[in-house]
């Protein structure tokens, strides 16, 4: 990862490292439900804290409208950030000014603090120059382990890295050089799975890729736009019919680029939208009126499992049918089950991210046996998009 600086070149023991973290994590009275985010930044915690740096971390959480609140202080985070570390995480009520500068004063070498919420400030998301300069005040070196919130030039992703050393901390680097093997020097064939509701969500990504892979297998929603492109009746499935044109355009630029779209040939249809809802397998060329495409069938996973035994690299973006209700899980837990064999199996670099890709990855008990799952939703899909983030790109040696 020699395009960028990481903590192999820092010197870190006695410095003020303001450490920007990604600590926007799901609550339950007042508790941390899921703490995925809190252990992935733990190696780079841990790495500065043994270096003797002195190890400040910067965050955000929720959307605050109209300066501090409550509801969307990070003080209950420091808690459950310290039973992580099994060390003492101490907290500012302020992420500048004296409550911030005063508790970083009361630091040792290789001690823990937490201050409040940035988007606290207005300045935060404008990433406004006096904010920069009272949150650089704090600190002597910067490190960004947050490739989360790195599509946003905010003042603690891109604005500090402009004014202090900064450096990419050990999730920030995993993830950079997991997405660069998938897309920028991958070997090759490279396959892409595109899944979700709404071709409309995903134009850019779908037109980059188009550019980048060889194959681009298209499930879920989005898949029904494009069989209605083709002329296929889709019943009462969701479709964007105001896409038609467009699905045909990208198309026609894939065969252009020699990338081979894969849709479904099969269906799992139903005419209800609800878990158990009586169901059963149609060729795509007979779905009925009165019938709501829900899950790709057996022969189109079977399909997309032939593919992925023929390419070397893997990335995923979006389940291929409704998996959050039984059984219309059954395509997207096949092929991430297998996804997830070739991987294990030396056969395969699988990267995989967003919200719903996640979540369903989990649920077919595949997503550890991937070589990386990103947590990062808008940054990962703005990645694959091809677009530029500002918070990697100021971290560039």
């Amino acid at each position: 990862m020699s395009a960028f600086r990481t903590l192999d070149s820092a010197e870190l023991k006695g410095k003020r490292v303001l450490v920007r973290v990604d600590l926007n994590v799901p609550m339950e009275n007042g508790k941390v439900s899921d703490s995925t985010r809190i252990d992935r930044i733990l190696p780079t915690l841990n790495e500065i804290s043994g270096k003797g740096g002195k190890v400040i971390l910067l965050a955000h959480f929720g959307r605050p409208k109209n300066g501090p609140d409550e509801a969307n202080s990070l003080k209950p985070v420091a808690a459950a950030l310290a039973a992580h570390l099994g060390k003492p995480v101490a907290f500012a009520t302020d992420c500048i000014g004296a409550p911030a500068a005063e508790a970083i004063a009361k630091l040792a070498d290789g001690d823990f603090l937490l201050l409040e919420n940035t988007r606290f400030h207005k300045g935060e998301e404008k990433n406004d120059p006096a904010l920069v300069e009272a949150m650089a005040a704090l600190g002597d070196v910067y490190v960004n382990d947050a490739f989360s919130a790195a599509h946003r030039a905010h003042a603690s992703t891109e604005g500090l890295a402009r004014k202090l050393p900064a450096y990419a901390g050990r999730t920030m680097q995993a993830e950079i050089e997991a997405l660069s093997k998938a897309l920028e020097k991958p070997a090759r064939p490279v396959g892409a799975v595109v899944g979700g509701a709404k071709v409309s969500s995903k134009l850019e990504l779908l037109g980059n890729l188009t550019k980048k892979v060889d194959f681009l297998i298209i499930g879920g929603g989005m898949a029904n736009t494009f069989l209605a492109a083709q002329g296929k009746k889709v019943g009462k499935s969701l479709c964007e019919k105001d896409l038609l044109d467009t699905a045909r355009d990208i198309l026609k630029n894939a065969a252009a680029n020699k990338c081979q779209i894969v849709l479904p040939i099969d269906a799992v249809v139903a005419t209800e939208f609800r878990a158990h809802a009586p169901s059963h397998v149609v060729s795509v060329d007979h779905v009925g009126d009165d019938e709501m495409i829900l899950d790709a069938g057996p022969k189109s996973a079977a399909e997309v499992e032939a593919v992925l035994g023929a390419i070397k690299t893997l990335v995923w973006n979006g389940p291929f049918g409704a998996f959050e209700l039984e059984p219309f899980d059954a395509a997207t837990n096949a092929v991430a089950r297998f996804a997830a064999r070739l991987t294990q199996e030396g056969k395969l670099l699988s990267v995989a991210g967003g919200g719903d890709t996640v979540a369903a990855l989990n649920h077919a008990g595949a997503a550890e046996n991937f070589s990386y799952v990103s947590t990062a939703g808008g940054a990962f899909l703005e990645w694959l998009e091809g677009k530029v983030l500002p918070g990697v790109e100021a971290l560039r040696a």
